[in-house]
């Protein structure tokens, strides 16, 4: 059986069918037997090339596809560079924030520590002047305020060191995440 769009055995193969047929013909076949033999393997090679090719691609889809796919890739590794540039300005302006968090937390503390002071130091010559006018019966009182004075300072210092300690693991942390992330943008799109 013939199909359109697909060439006779002979043209693909240079196959020779009369050489064929009397190839038959001199090993016992009849003419027609032999014809018949030529046309039955004409069709079955025809029929098996034509399966073939229509699984084949052209040329053209082929361009075609590669084309789209290059235009993908690019879009995507667009995509992927202004992720990574919007999440870098993410963090740095997180990064300012928390400076700007810190910065307030301090100033904050130092106000802190110079009201506890003046107030600490107001209650200091108060009680002196307590003193010297009931001396005998405020000693203790003094030794007491003094004592009160001290846990208070230490627990403040103490809070204060246990806040930049935080504050720093923080930082080192903040900076080591991004300097982990721009090392990964460098190493990806470097």
């Amino acid at each position: 059986m013939w199909r359109p769009g697909v060439r006779s055995l002979s043209s693909i193969t240079k196959f020779d069918t009369k050489k064929f047929v009397v190839s038959l013909k001199n090993g016992g076949f009849t003419p027609e037997q032999a014809e018949t033999a030529v046309n039955i393997v004409n069709r079955a090679v025809n029929d098996g090339i034509y399966a073939i090719t229509k699984n084949l691609v052209n040329k053209e889809t082929l361009s075609s596809t590669a084309y789209q796919q290059k235009v993908d890739f690019a879009k995507l590794k667009g995509e992927l560079q202004t992720m990574d540039k919007s999440e870098f300005n993410n963090l740095k302006k997180e990064q300012e924030n928390l400076r700007t968090d810190l910065t307030n937390l301090k100033n904050r503390l130092k106000e802190e520590i110079t009201r506890s002071q003046a107030g600490v130091r107001l209650d200091l010559n108060l009680e002196k002047g307590r003193i010297r006018e009931e001396s005998s019966i405020h000693e203790s009182k003094i030794e007491d305020t003094y004592t009160r004075i001290d846990e208070e300072i230490a627990n403040m210092q103490m809070q204060i060191k246990s806040v930049k300690t935080q504050v720093m693991q923080w930082l080192i942390g903040v900076s080591s995440g991004t300097f982990a992330l721009l090392l990964a943008f460098v190493r990806f799109f470097g």
